[in-house]
């Protein structure tokens, strides 16, 4: 199969002249739809566009290849656009587009399209081949010099063929598509690469596989990887390499600083870390960016653990709440609810396994994002004694961060061992004195001061007045609309999940309501001021609302980033609003997730839906007020 298999004449155009990015896709779908290759063209309409909300297909050089692949797709199919004035389409390096390929991918398991795709891809990389389409004044013109430069070998045949054995430098690239970026990129190292007098092998990771794969032997002797991707590439084979881990954006549009950093020899060791890749910034990145990392890596593992065990500790007070009546018990009765009934004491005993894994989670795998594997076991150990302690969620945190560079300063100090001992450190030396250090840290300094701290902090939220309580409900509810599942989303959520582990439910209340808000008032939004949502944004609206009441903020991010401006203003007032009032409704929440799944263990229920009405509301009606009618 050849490039212009895929074209049609009808499906070309050599006089575009689009306003905007917006009317450049939507010119180069209708040219799609006149060779009869959609089924659906709505439908093919929505993944282009979804696609563009992941990156800008602008991938530099006045080149722009968007494309979709779906069920609408009948056959494969290329749609051309040569704009010679140029259209703003987000590139990666800034210029104006003026050279457009949309490319139709049927989801099918035949993917023989896909190395023409690539090829054609590759092929765009030439300067001389982009100039002569751009200059063509008839379509056939167009065609016959796609024609002439189509050799009808494929991308992977190129890149084998096009080095030599022992290679200084390897590669990975792949998109989410994998489609056109993983190509490209490639084909951008490798001319990188041969300008630098360096000799270069890439595994390409398309929607086709896997292809020219890296050998065991190809990476034991290559002096640097260079991984340019945006979908998961397995790593643990390079543990120990020298890694240089990048968007794929930067292999197509940073090829020569990847290669110049790759032979400069200062590029970081990556070391894996067994089921979860640990990711070394090559780059270097900032302290605060490393400690956010490090941190994110212990809550995203501690969360299964959180919510599994919160929720059926909720479930627990739940079914004492139906089957016992409290005005009957005895205080010392009272102390027991939760394991009253054989049934509750089941699940709270199940559940408080799990939540009590908590903190030992939390700080291990903390401190293996700092010291790798090693500093997992005294990692746990340190969160296992803040939480048999007093310093708690706190010195869990301490004994994470302290525990990673422990094991970092265990692993300096044992490099300079004769080799037989040197091999003992990570079974012996390791674990014996890093727990050893960890646990004279829990026990003389993070439980006095930490302990002091979090007693304080529990009897002060404890103590609280109401007005102090509705300022605190307000400013945690804002915080999770801030970036919707940034720093600040997490910092508020973490909070509320140390509340809940103090015994303090009504934080944990305010927390989930702030991240409910912004989904259920965008859609909300979407179907009272249409004319103020795009059509993709209108039909997707309704789905924010299953997302808002299931407590996944992450569902408003697409049209925050839309219109960041006017979007995160309304959604924090909003959330913000439902917070305060949770607060001062006195409502509490002993399950740390499910929202309006979890009303059941709701303190105060009825008026929590109350606030998540008000603070939809004032989001939806700010929504309203702020955006702007969007241009037909």
């Amino acid at each position: 199969m050849r490039i212009t298999d895929l074209l049609d004449k009808r499906s070309i155009s050599l006089t575009a002249k689009p306003a905007d990015k917006k009317e450049a896709l939507d010119q180069a779908i209708e040219l799609m739809s006149k060779s009869g290759k959609l089924a659906d063209v709505e439908k093919y309409r929505e993944v282009v566009y979804e696609r563009e909300t992941e990156g800008s297909t602008g991938i530099g050089e006045g080149i722009a290849i968007p494309h979709g692949k779906c069920d609408a797709v009948k056959a494969p199919g290329l749609a051309a656009m040569v704009i010679r004035d140029g259209v703003d389409f987000d590139s990666l390096d800034g210029e104006p587009a003026n050279l457009l390929f949309l490319i139709a991918a049927p989801n099918t398991k035949n993917n023989v399209h896909l190395d023409v795709l690539s090829k054609l891809s590759m092929m765009l990389m030439n300067e001389e081949f982009t100039a002569a389409l751009r200059g063509a004044s008839t379509v056939e013109e167009f065609l016959q010099i796609i024609d002439d430069a189509d050799d009808e070998k494929s991308v992977d045949e190129r890149l084998e063929s096009s080095s030599a054995a022992g290679y200084r430098i390897l590669a990975v690239t792949s998109c989410p598509t994998g489609i056109a970026h993983t190509y490209m990129a490639a084909e951008a190292l490798e001319k990188a690469a041969g300008k630098a007098g360096c000799t270069l092998k890439v595994e390409t990771r398309g929607s086709a596989g896997a292809k020219n794969q890296l050998t065991a032997e190809e990476i034991a002797q290559a002096d640097c990887i260079i991984v340019a991707a945006d979908a998961k590439v397995p790593m643990d084979r390079f543990d120990g390499k020298k890694v240089i881990e990048r968007p794929v954006s930067d292999g197509i549009g940073k090829a020569d600083e990847l290669i110049e950093l790759a032979l400069s020899g200062k590029a970081n060791v990556y070391h894996a870390a067994g089921d979860k890749e640990t990711k070394q910034e090559t780059a270097g990145g900032s302290l605060g960016h490393r400690i956010y990392t490090q941190l994110m890596n212990g809550v995203s593992h501690m969360l299964p653990f959180v919510v599994g065990g919160g929720i059926l500790i909720a479930i627990a007070f739940l079914i004492d709440g139906l089957m016992v009546d409290m005005n009957a018990l005895s205080p010392e009765e009272r102390g027991n609810f939760g394991t009253i009934t054989p049934l509750a004491a089941l699940f709270k005993n199940i559940g408080g396994a799990a939540f009590g894994l908590m903190l030992p989670v939390l700080a291990g795998y903390i401190a293996m994002a700092i010291g790798d594997r090693p500093a997992l076991a005294v990692g746990f150990v340190g969160g296992a004694l803040a939480a048999g302690g007093s310093s708690g969620f706190l010195g869990a945190l301490a004994a994470g961060f302290v525990a990673g560079y422990l094991v970092l300063g265990l692993r300096k100090a044992c490099e300079k061992l004769p080799e037989a001992l040197e091999k003992l450190a990570p079974v012996l030396i390791y674990p014996v004195f890093g727990i050893l250090a960890i646990g004279l840290f829990m026990t003389f300094i993070a439980e006095p001061v930490m302990g002091t701290i979090n007693s304080a902090l529990t009897a002060g939220l404890t103590g609280m007045g109401e007005t102090s309580k509705v300022l605190l409900g307000l400013v945690l509810g804002g915080m999770m609309a801030i970036d919707m599942g940034g720093p600040f989303n997490k910092a508020a959520y973490v909070f509320g999940v140390a509340a809940i582990a103090s015994g303090n439910y009504d934080i944990m209340a305010a927390v989930m309501i702030g991240g409910m808000t912004p989904p259920c008032a965008i859609a909300l939004a979407t179907l009272l001021f249409k004319d103020k949502f795009t059509k993709e944004e209108r039909e997707s609206g309704p789905t924010n609302f299953i997302m808002g009441l299931a407590f996944i903020t992450e569902g408003a991010i697409p049209y925050a980033a839309a219109d960041p401006l006017r979007v995160l203003p309304s959604c924090i007032a909003g959330s913000a609003v439902a917070g305060a009032l949770s607060m001062l409704f006195g409502c509490t929440l002993m399950a740390p997730h499910g929202g309006i799944f979890v009303v059941p263990v709701m303190g105060n229920a009825l008026m929590y839906l109350i606030a998540l009405a008000a603070g939809t509301g004032v989001s939806t009606l700010m929504l309203g007020l702020l955006k702007k009618k969007v241009e037909k």
